[in-house]
């Protein structure tokens, strides 16, 4: 890199910064910092899904995998990622949006506490933090990485100067912020991208490259399965990533709250998947072709993306697809410190101290960054360590251990809000979560010699059999759950219940009052949740409601 290509890479992390201290004025109070207060439009809450979803990771890790394999790193991930949300957008984007609307929470494990109890909730809140942490400590490490290769600077000093950039933001905006600055790091990447393609395709013949190149590569590139990733591996993977991405991991699930409503949640999911099918081929061409142009110099071929970039693109170009890296993983992971945040100031601090249920909306926006700061300096921690032996290597950690341990998290969290699963009460959610913890052990240290989709399958299929076997043999459902139930589930009654709650502002402070544990629903943590009619309907709480 030179000084042309410093200035774009500063300049983008000035922008970035710019845009969550401009947020900071549409954030009053914590439904603002984690919902976006229920105003965001459909089309920025889908390219802010699309964006939180994907890091840096795809630029080492899976660009090893695209340069060994070829067009099977598109098939057996970002393919099933894309048919996941799909499927989520019918099962559960709108339900995941009237927790917002029609239950007045701001943290997606609010709910838990009534539809199940108070230790499910905290089982499930404390499992995902500390989850979470190590997924994002791999994120950092990842391009941590890359700007190693292109500036010469150390890994630790990468994660540092990419983590303080991203804390500035995320924690000043929450979610406007994470939003916004997606926005325009979809817009960088949608350049970036398109420049590597056409410089790629240039080098090798045209844009009949496309249709061309393949017989000068291995045979197994145009494979759509191939090695480790199997047909069972797709499955496995498919059925893991309609959970995770879903609403499974909480900061996907915060953009299909953000909307006005169900049926706005519903086309945000529409388009994040639309984007899942098309965009991540136009970025893997570069790395299926990469073997053609540049020799790989680390054995899992993750510094090829790299390689191909310092080769091909001219300073100032190199410098726009720097910045591409870092706004994947900037997206991802300022999205998951916002949700994490939103767990910890919502579910958990309120069941550690009496104080934390009785916050003010200002003292309880307080504690929302600090907890914002405090995860990104506890993942930032162990990214310094994701070379060590117990994490091994950047995609190990990023496809074991999250799509591993995700489904004994989402199974209770996603399923709990469908009706066929009534039945299936704190029993069978903590035994799904338990059950699901003890497969990942031991499929994945237990054992020696289980196979790659069964080490990240077996845990989500057992959280999920156990589940609904746990349901069916000792029925919980009682008339509480149900009340929760039916107001998640009722009715396609979109637009006027959007409208009800679009301008919701004041998200109550935690705290027990309401039936069946539900938040109370004032903005100053007061009074009862209105009881809802046992067809689902009844009105929206309107105090502490304001229009934006």
């Amino acid at each position: 890199m030179n000084s042309l290509d410093w200035t774009v890479l500063i300049g983008y992390f000035g922008v970035m910064v710019a845009i969550g201290v401009w947020s900071h004025k549409r954030v009053d109070d914590v439904s603002d910092f984690f919902t976006a207060g229920g105003r965001m439009p459909w089309w920025l809450s889908g390219i802010s899904h699309h964006m939180s979803g994907y890091s840096a990771v795809m630029f080492t890790g899976y660009a090893g995998i695209a340069y060994q394999y070829g067009v099977t790193s598109y098939v057996t991930w970002s393919f099933p990622i894309a048919i996941g949300i799909a499927i989520g957008a019918q099962l559960f984007a709108g339900r995941l949006n009237r927790l917002r609307s029609r239950l007045g929470v701001a943290s997606p494990l609010e709910y838990l506490k009534s539809r199940y109890n108070l230790p499910t909730q905290q089982a499930l809140a404390w499992s995902g933090v500390l989850l979470k942490i190590v997924d994002v400590g791999a994120k950092w490490a990842a391009i941590a990485t890359l700007l190693s290769v292109f500036t010469g600077i150390s890994l630790n000093q990468g994660i540092l100067l990419t983590g303080l950039i991203t804390g500035v933001y995320c924690t000043v905006g929450g979610l406007w912020a994470d939003a916004l600055t997606e926005l325009g790091q979809f817009v960088i990447q949608l350049l970036a991208g398109v420049a590597m393609l056409v410089t790629v395709m240039g080098e090798l013949g045209g844009v009949s490259a496309l249709w061309t190149v393949w017989d000068r590569l291995p045979d197994s590139h145009t494979e759509p399965t191939v090695g480790p990733y199997t047909l069972t591996f797709l499955l496995a993977y498919l059925f893991i990533k309609t959970f995770e991405y879903s609403g499974g991991m909480w900061n996907q699930a915060q953009r299909f709250m953000a909307t006005s409503s169900a049926r706005q949640a519903r086309r945000s999911a529409r388009l994040s998947a639309a984007l899942w099918f098309v965009w991540p081929a136009v970025l893997f061409f570069p790395m299926w072709v990469a073997p053609l142009l540049v020799r790989a110099e680390k054995p899992d071929a993750s510094d090829a993306y790299a390689l191909l970039t310092e080769r091909l693109l001219p300073h100032g170009l190199l410098g726009l697809v720097v910045v591409g890296f870092f706004s994947h993983t900037m997206a991802m992971c300022s999205s998951d410190a916002n949700a994490v945040s939103a767990v910890f100031t919502r579910d958990i601090a309120p069941a550690l101290s009496a104080k934390a249920r009785g916050w003010s909306h200002r003292a309880g926006l307080l504690a929302a960054r600090l907890s914002t700061v405090s995860f990104l300096g506890l993942s930032m921690a162990i990214a310094t360590q994701v070379d060590s032996p117990t994490f091994k290597d950047i995609i190990t950690v990023v496809i074991k251990w999250v799509a591993g341990l995700v489904g004994p998290i989402s199974i209770p969290f996603l399923l709990g809000m469908l009706r066929t699963f009534r039945r299936s009460g704190p029993t069978a959610a903590l035994g799904s979560w338990a059950g699901g913890l003890f497969a990942f052990w031991l499929t994945n240290y237990g054992l020696s010699g289980v196979q790659l989709q069964i080490q990240i399958a077996s845990p989500v299929a057992t959280s999920l059999v156990l589940f609904v076997v746990i349901g069916l043999v000792r029925p919980q459902d009682t008339a509480e759950r149900d009340t929760v139930l039916a107001r998640i589930n009722s009715g396609d009654d979109d637009d006027g219940d959007g409208a009800a709650a679009a301008g919701a502002r004041a998200v109550p402070a935690p705290g027990d009052g309401g039936p069946g544990g539900l938040p109370a629903a004032r903005g100053d943590g007061t009074g009862d949740v209105p009881e809802a009619r046992a067809d689902g309907t009844g009105d929206v709480p309107e105090a502490g409601l304001r229009s934006p």
